[in-house]
């Protein structure tokens, strides 16, 4: 039965999900015992989250090796700039254009946060040095992200058997968290019951809102900011490759959300474009990770929304070091659908948001992950190949030979038109049967 579940789509099974719940809420407001599939989903979330997020930063941190070859160097520059520029311009948009949720559950008002830099940077500080395994089982992310980073960073060093061992349970954890995730529909039904039932559909109206700006922040990121990274690197036109990447890797990542089931995709669209495969081979791999710049969006948007709704007022100082944070913990959130939302909480610590407050943010993210993490996957997935593109480009200028980036994609396109047409073949057909 569950298999035969598991079989249906999770965006399909989410869309049911919301449909199922809006009825609900709309014609029977009066049935309280529904709502206890959101609290299930949301608690279930909220136990698995911190242990998840340990583990994902360990592993990553743990993966990197010393003594790179140096032609890494550029696309590991990029994924890492990408990712933090994204950051900021999550950060901006959200100045910008002021997003007030609706929480599916009563919550209380977080404390305030705090405003001058030396007290942020106190309070950091003296966090972040607590007992892991207490932060682990009180769900203090910064202490976890501490934490994370340094015995990552020992690990680097370990043999590689241990390192397969963190690897290993790494995705243990992650297949227990996907395994919460596949119930993400039932829980959604108690989460819109709960919230038409109180706020009616004006509430509702505001994850609209918060959809739009996280849609546009992304294509914006990606369209305009990614492309003047491309500029900078090659010095030539960055519009055709973006768009390419985009049709090749983006729209299929968007209907699979998942990084990881579109590293195929990417390594044959490197294959076309006539890439190094010794490069691409890796680095592809590494920005099914490292790259995250949708997630340090997502991340930084949706805390600031929070924020917003509890009415704590963010300063510069804040922000900035909310944009480093949001970029460091979306490393490694690639690898299950919906993973950077389970990262929210540690931003929103960051502003005194408690834990409970936090999880509500993560319940609304799945209500609109239909399109959010779609949108976001095709973003970190596409940006996978494009800075794979433009940092073996980068390089090949920089040692003296001629790159010609909108007849590499003619090629590209035409190597992919004949392994079509070769599939299509009497022969082909004949050899498949």
């Amino acid at each position: 039965m569950f298999q035969r579940y598991k079989s249906v789509p999770l965006i399909m099974r989410i869309v049911i999900g919301i449909i199922i719940g809006a009825i609900l809420g709309l014609t029977v407001p009066s049935w309280t015992f529904i709502n206890i599939l959101g609290s299930l989903f949301v608690g279930a979330l909220k136990a698995i989250a911190p242990l998840l997020v340990f583990m994902l930063i360990l592993s990553a941190i743990s993966k990197y090796e010393q003594g790179a070859k140096n032609h890494f160097s550029s696309v590991v520059l990029l994924y890492a700039g990408a990712t933090l520029i994204a950051a900021l311009a999550a950060v901006g948009a959200s100045y910008i254009f002021k997003i007030h949720l609706i929480f599916p559950q009563a919550t209380k008002i977080a404390a305030k946060a705090p405003q001058d830099l030396g007290s942020v940077i106190s309070n950091l500080l003296t966090n972040a040095v607590s007992n892991p395994i207490a932060a682990i089982v009180n769900a203090s992310y910064l202490t976890i992200l501490f934490w994370g980073l340094v015995i990552g960073f020992g690990l680097r060093h370990a043999h590689q058997g241990t390192k397969q061992v963190i690897a290993d349970f790494a995705q243990t954890i992650e297949r227990a968290a996907q395994f919460i995730i596949e119930f993400a529909p039932f829980g959604i039904v108690g989460l819109l019951h709960n919230s038409i039932a109180t706020t009616g559909l004006a509430g509702i109206a505001r994850y609209g809102q918060l959809v739009l700006l996280l849609v546009g922040t992304m294509a914006f990121t990606y369209l305009v900011v990614y492309s003047g990274m491309v500029f900078l690197m090659t010095h030539q036109n960055p519009f055709p490759l973006v768009l390419w990447t985009l049709k090749v890797s983006g729209i299929p990542a968007f209907f699979t959300r998942s990084s990881a089931v579109n590293i195929p995709i990417n390594l044959q669209a490197c294959a076309d474009l006539g890439l190094n495969e010794k490069s691409y081979a890796v680095s592809i791999a590494l920005g099914g990770t490292a790259n995250s710049g949708g997630a340090a969006i997502t991340v930084s948007i949706m805390t600031l929304a929070a924020a917003n709704t509890l009415g704590i007022h963010v300063s510069f100082p804040l922000a900035l070091i909310l944009c480093v944070l949001s970029a460091v913990s979306a490393t490694g959130s690639s690898g299950i659908a919906g993973g950077s939302l389970l990262l929210i909480p540690m931003a929103a610590s960051l502003f005194g948001i408690s834990n409970d407050v936090a999880m509500q943010v993560v319940a609304i993210g799945f209500i609109i992950g239909v399109i959010q993490d779609s949108v976001e996957t095709a973003v970190n997935s596409a940006s996978d190949l494009l800075f794979t593109a433009t940092a073996e480009y980068h390089d090949l200028m920089k040692e003296g030979h001629p790159v010609n980036i909108r007849a590499a994609i003619a090629r590209a396109d035409h190597h992919r038109a004949q392994a079509s047409d070769d599939l299509k073949s009497p022969a082909a057909v004949e050899s498949a049967e």
